[in-house]
This record gives C-alpha cells, sequence and structure tokens, in this order.
C-alpha cells in the first residue's frame, strides 16, 4: 500500500495543481474520484491486467470513464498506462482528496455516541471542533452503545475519548497497575 502512495503522489500532485491553476479543484475530484472506483472494480481490474498493451488498457479504462473525465483527466490516465501505474489511481483520487480538503481547510471528523445526536447538539459540536481545530468540520456521526454515554471523536490523527467507556477503560488499567 505504500508503495502505490509513492506512486500516487506526484499525479495526484500535478493533477492538484493543474486543478488549482484552472479553478476546476471539485471537477477533477470528482473525475478521480469515478475512475479510482472504476479502476478498483475487481472485474475491470482483471480486464485491465488480461491486456498486454498500456494502448488498450487505456482504451478499455477511458471507454467506461468517457463520459466522466474532461481531456486533461483523459491525459492523466494515458500517462498513467503508458507508465504502468494504472493500479495507482485510486491512492491518486484518495491523496488528490487529501490534498482538496487541506486546500478547502476542511476536516473529516467521525463521532461516536451512544444514542443518536440531535441537530442541536451537532451544532455545537461542529461549532467547538471548528474553533478547535480552525477549519470546517464535517461530521460523520455514527451509534456504538458500546460507547455508554459521552462521544468518542476522531479527526485524523486525534482521538478524543469523552465517553463513559473510555473512562472505565482507563479507570481499569490504572487500577490493575
Amino acid at each position: 500500500m505504500s508503495e502505490l502512495t509513492t506512486i500516487a503522489r506526484p499525479y495526484a500532485k500535478a493533477a492538484f495543481e493543474l486543478a488549482v491553476e484552472k479553478g476546476s479543484v471539485e471537477a477533477w475530484n470528482e473525475m478521480l474520484f469515478f475512475a479510482g472506483q472504476v479502476a478498483s472494480d475487481e472485474q475491470v481490474s482483471a480486464l485491465l491486467s488480461s491486456m498486454p498493451t498500456a494502448s488498450e488498457q487505456t482504451d478499455i479504462l477511458l471507454k467506461v470513464c468517457a463520459e466522466q473525465l474532461n481531456e486533461q483527466g483523459q491525459n492523466l490516465i494515458k500517462l498513467m498506462a503508458e507508465n504502468k501505474r494504472l493500479a495507482a489511481i485510486p491512492a491518486v483520487a484518495d491523496i488528490f482528496a487529501d490534498f482538496k480538503a487541506e486546500y478547502d481547510k476542511e476536516i473529516d471528523v467521525d463521532v461516536v455516541s451512544a444514542t443518536e445526536l440531535v441537530a442541536e447538539q451537532q451544532d455545537k459540536l461542529v461549532a467547538a471542533l471548528e474553533k478547535r481545530f480552525a477549519r470546517k468540520v464535517k461530521l460523520n456521526c455514527s451509534i456504538d452503545e458500546a460507547v455508554v454515554s459521552g462521544l468518542v471523536i476522531k479527526a485524523g490523527d486525534t482521538v478524543i475519548d469523552g465517553s463513559v467507556r473510555g473512562k472505565l477503560d482507563r479507570l481499569a488499567v490504572s487500577l490493575q497497575s
């Protein structure tokens, strides 16, 4: 996986710089997301690996993605095929999405609670997290009754465990030592 990331980073960076220059970051994000989904499909992946030449691989992928890719997107696919890097397309899409989030000053935050958060609670949480991270926050809420009460918040590498389950676990570890 890290090898694909290393391979994909220059392609994603070049695509992102072009997208910023042309003012089409959102369009590029959508194109790469679609191409990444197509390339990661098991049937398409098997079909592409059975094709002996880059030209044939490019033709197949471009036929599937023709409606969603503009000329520059098609050129990126052709370049990656010539360099035998089509397997890295999903990684390119992921890295591009990370660049876009950084550019947009956005952060995805996963929130796990024991019960569903009402809109007012979500609004207060978004306001507090935007202040803490100095970015626009997009909440992804889920429910896990094992949390018991409170919240577990994950944003990138940051984890804030304010759940009763987390406190009980820390207390158990403390008592055992």
